[in-house]
């Protein structure tokens, strides 16, 4: 199984990387006490750093909305996933503990404010793709029974049978999602300017190491960008 960048995503954003970890033999059973702590931590680190009154203006939301809206999205009516957590924190919300895996790249994700996502690649058809949708994909929101497809040139996540995320990061399909039975799975990791090249290499060696604490698993890691824009899962 590939997952491959359309050419398209770079011409708009040229510094775009996509740190990429392809995990096997996962143990997504467990639960620990300290990695819900290690959330609780960065919880607490955005209702230090970040209000309600000027959390998008952070550099690296402010750039995530400015891709958001070259596909055409609204990003506050339709917010990256990393948008929604921070708000949902500094309206006095807590992040539910749902399994090792999501709750290590949520710990990510905030620690770094960036967007990361993962998939169930038994649920995945054929190869992975992140490119402009033709609008005719199939989609079903995570914890909903409705499709709710794509527009023609929305970004999204997608595979061979329809889209497994859409406006590039803010709705998780339900067909993928990660659950406790989770054997083999695709976690990616957001970089747009001004998070470098250097920041994600520092992300991703951090969601390793909690992944192999938390959920005992073989991971690979790829980085992809304007010269590689593909690799294996």
């Amino acid at each position: 199984m590939q997952f491959t960048i359309h050419p398209d995503i770079f011409s708009h954003v040229p510094g775009f990387h996509l740190g990429i970890l392809a995990l096997h033999n996962i143990n997504n059973t467990n639960t620990s006490s300290e990695l819900s702590d290690l959330l609780t931590t960065e919880e607490h680190r955005i209702r230090s750093d970040l209000d309600l009154e000027t959390y998008r203006e952070h550099p690296n939301l402010a750039a995530m909305q400015n891709i958001h809206r070259t596909f055409g999205n609204n990003p506050n009516k339709y917010p990256p996933s990393i948008q929604a957590l921070i708000k949902r924190i500094l309206k006095g919300g807590s992040l539910p503990r749902i399994n090792p895996l999501v709750d290590s790249y949520n710990v990510i994700s905030l620690k770094y404010r960036v967007c990361v996502g993962a998939e169930d690649l038994e649920h995945c058809a054929g190869n992975v793709f992140l490119a402009p949708a033709d609008g005719s994909e199939h989609f079903v929101p995570l914890g909903e029974t409705v499709e709710d497809p794509p527009k023609s040139g929305e970004w999204v996540y997608k595979d061979d049978t329809g889209v497994i995320c859409r406006k590039l990061n803010w709705r998780e399909g339900d067909r993928t999602k990660i659950t406790p039975e989770t054997k083999h799975a695709v976690v990616v990791i957001e970089a747009i300017p001004p998070f470098s090249r250097e920041n994600l290499e520092h992300a991703l060696a951090e969601q390793v190491e909690l992944i192999h604490t938390y959920c005992s698993s073989e991971v690979t890691t790829h980085v992809l960008d304007l010269d590689h824009t593909n690799c294996e899962l």
